[in-house]
């Protein structure tokens, strides 16, 4: 018998293996009990390391956003609280010359630092609103006072003040330093050379101007009314005092208007 032959024409067959997807898992436990016990204890640790952090910055005395307070103060560490809005402070006009009727029924006094960005905010905004409905009307007063307590920077331009005054240009070099505020980090501007530009551009006579910023005579008017500050309970700048009633910080018209037109209505 002969044996069968293959042909060999006679078609193939493939088989096509079915593809295996390799997949990777996190096992789970079978109780989510433990897990979220470990993500409770981590929540309760973070949140208790915020809490603190907070209590710390309040107690340190950090300014609020509308006010620069003693946090920002390296010296004098012993600041009173800040006075009670509701409590009138027996506070002195100070020696610095007035803006508006010194008679006027209600006197408005300001305590700043050259430097505070708070007061620079209140110079912008609220105070020429005062201004206009107020003092230029003869209803109040304003007065400026020294709370020089940022920095040696801070105590240059207080003395250039009270040098500008003995010139009686107090008030156009106050428009000035806040006009041209730069900022707190950047202390330039309050040098004798660039302080000395500055009043000669305002009319003063530069040579008495220098003599007087290089003697430091003014320094105790400066710090008399850092003291008197303190002593009335300011802790930050600005503190306005309306007929001894504070406004702390760079509070809007609003805030004022109501204080004064209460003010005005007392007989």
């Amino acid at each position: 018998m002969q044996a069968a032959k293959l042909s060999p024409h006679k078609e193939e067959r493939k088989v096509t293996m079915p593809s295996v997807v390799k997949t990777f898992s996190i096992p789970m436990p079978k109780s989510y009990t433990p897990f979220l016990m470990v993500l409770l204890l981590i929540a309760t640790f973070l949140i208790g390391m915020l809490i603190t952090k907070v209590q710390y910055l309040q107690s340190s005395g950090g300014g609020t956003p509308s006010t620069y307070g003693t946090g920002q103060q390296a010296a004098a560490p012993n600041q009173p609280q800040a006075p009670n809005p509701t409590q009138r402070q027996n506070v002195d006009i100070g020696h610095l010359p007035p803006q508006g009727n010194p008679n006027a029924k209600v006197k408005i006094i300001a305590f700043e630092d050259w430097r505070c960005p708070f007061c620079d905010q209140w110079f912008k905004n609220t105070e020429p609103q005062i201004i206009k409905d107020y003092v230029d009307t003869g209803k109040a007063v304003l007065y400026y006072r020294q709370y020089q307590f940022l920095g040696p920077a801070s105590i240059v331009a207080g003395n250039a003040s009270e040098c500008a005054n003995e010139q009686k240009k107090f008030w156009q070099f106050h428009d000035y330093l806040y006009q041209n505020q730069p900022s707190e980090s950047d202390t330039s501007m309050y040098t004798t050379d660039n302080l000395t530009t500055i009043a000669g551009q305002l009319g003063m006579n530069t040579d008495q101007f220098r003599s007087c910023l290089d003697s430091k005579k003014y320094d105790k008017n400066v710090q008399d009314d850092l003291a008197a500050g303190q002593k009335a309970g300011v802790s930050g700048t600005p503190t306005v005092f309306i007929n001894g009633l504070p406004v702390v910080g760079a509070q809007p018209y609003s805030a004022f208007q109501t204080l004064i037109d209460q003010e005005l209505t007392k007989k």
